[in-house]
This record gives C-alpha cells, structure tokens and sequence, in this order.
C-alpha cells in the first residue's frame, strides 16, 4: 500500500544529448526522489529521433528547505509544475503531469454486454484500477442491474439516428458533471462522433480483433467462417475516424477448428476483457505517450 504521495511527469522531445541528465539532475537540485523512470528514443520518427520518458516523483521532499529554495521560497505543486514547465520549454519539449492522492475519475459507457463492465468495477474495487467510477452511461437500461449491485449511478439514454447529437450532449452534460477525466466504451456499440470527441475526456475503446479485420455485425462469426485460428483484441484511443486511434493494447488467443461462433465469442471475450483492462491500467498509471496516430507505453 502507499504510504507516500507521488508525482508521474511525462515527456516527449526532439531527441538531443542530456535529456535524461538534464531532467533527473531538475528534481536532484531540488532534493525529490525518483522512485521510477524509464525513457525511449524512437529513431525512425518521421520528423526526426523522439525521445520519451516517464519520471515517478516522490514528493515527501516538497517540505524540506532545498526544495523550498529551488523552487522561489515556495514548496507548492503550482510552482513545482510552474518551474518545471521553464525547463520543459528550454529543452523544447511537451509535458503532462499527475498526482497519485488525486484519482482519475472514469465514465463507463455500455451497451447490453456485462463482460468488460463487471471486469473494469471489479478491477477498480480490488485496488488494480486506482481511480473512482462516478457514472455508467448507457443506450439501453439492460445493465442498469448491474450498476444499482456495486452502487454507481446508472443513467441509459436511448439514442437512433435522429436523436443522436442530442444524446451525445446529454452524455456530455453528464461526463461533465461527473468531473470525468476518462471516458471507457466498455462494448458501448455506438460509434462517438467527432463532436463528442472534440469535447469529451479522452475516451479509450475495445475492438474484437487486430484493426481492422472484421469489422461490422456478428464479428466472431466472421471469423468462424473464415476458418481463423487466432481471435484478437485491440484497445484504442478513439478518434473522429474509426477504429483507427493510436493502439494501447493488443493481445491474441489459439483457437481451433473445433470451435463453434458461440465458443469463439467466449474466448473473444475473454480476451478483449483482459486488453481492455491493461489498456485502461496504462492510461490510469499514466504509462502512456501519444505521438501522433502512436503509443509509447513506458
């Protein structure tokens, strides 16, 4: 269990020599911890080497005097971000940061299917999903049941293709309300538009295989016709074109011949319940750097 608060910087910059002295060396200077840190170069970048890097602070050493003193006489994290931000901006570089007593809140988005729902809430109730669900919202009432058993708000709002920008801004009233940092499309079969998008959290989705195989209705009996001999998943970022978001995850299974539709579907599930689990631990440990249509899962 953690007994000590936590900071997790991301960065990602133009790849150039020092990086690693110069932003370990920033946190030295100020005497703060680094419980954890790990870095990548990606040397076949489009516009030219990357480097990107994940910086776990300890932040019991906020109080000691050094600190105080790198940071202007003032131990607060408004100016720790503040000077780390002069920094970021010198080495050219794009930063995030979060704090580990302040936990991300997740919108869960459903439809019919349970499987992933009751994965994530039970994930999240044993301690392996560190954030707070203050909301599922849903197109159907079907798992309303499912909500009212661990006691989270349900909310279904029916949608077809007339009412769906007006469904859409009532699930935006709601994910705003809710103070929503991350929105989950848990088997939600609804395609989000690009208006959403623009304005919601970031959302992560779940697909039945490696993208874009088999795309559309009855997937698994798709892939039973074809005679497949993996089933996949894929967890995404969502984006205005579909099934196309940077990929956090992915993950297979063998299957055989013998295999009905009804028992592929059950394996798929299994499997995208996992991807989708890891996918969502990723973000929620802040493991992930998106650059461009990719992920950097450090």
């Amino acid at each position: 269990m953690e007994t000590s608060i936590s900071a997790t910087f991301l960065v990602s910059a133009g790849d150039q020599p020092g990086l690693v002295a110069r932003l370990s060396g920033f946190f030295y200077e100020l005497g703060l911890n680094i419980v954890d840190a790990s870095n990548h170069t990606d040397v076949h970048a489009e516009r030219g080497p990357r480097f990107f890097m994940r910086l776990v602070v300890d932040l019991a050493g906020l109080s000691k005097p050094e600190a105080a003193r790198g940071l202007g006489g003032s131990a607060a994290r408004k100016t720790l971000e503040e000077v780390f931000g002069e920094l970021a901006k010198k080495l050219g570089a794009t930063w995030s940061v979060g704090y580990s007593d302040v936990p991300p809140r997740v919108a869960i988005l459903v439809t019919k299917d349970p499987t992933c729902l009751y994965d994530l809430i039970l994930r999240q109730r044993m301690g392996e999903l560190r954030c707070e669900i203050p909301i599922i919202l849903s197109n159907h009432a079907t798992l309303e049941p499912v909500a009212e058993s661990f006691r989270i708000p349900f909310v279904a709002l029916p949608v077809t293709a007339a009412t769906k920008p007006e469904q859409e801004k009532q699930l935006l009233e709601h994910v705003k309300r809710h103070h929503v940092d991350l929105v989950v499309m848990a088997r939600y079969m609804q395609v989000l538009s690009d208006d959403f998008l623009q304005q919601s959290p970031v959302v992560i989705n779940i697909h039945h295989g490696f993208l874009p195989a088999f795309q559309g209705a009855k997937p698994y009996h798709q892939a039973h016709a074809r005679g497949v001999k993996l089933i996949g998943a894929t967890a995404h970022y969502a984006t205005k074109d579909l099934d196309q978001g940077p990929i956090i995850e992915q993950d297979v299974a063998r299957v055989s011949h013998e295999l009905g539709p009804e028992e592929l579907v059950r394996v798929g599930r299994d499997v995208e319940r996992v991807v989708l689990a890891r996918a969502v631990r990723a973000h929620l440990e802040r493991r992930v750097i998106v650059e461009g249509r990719r992920t950097m899962v450090l």
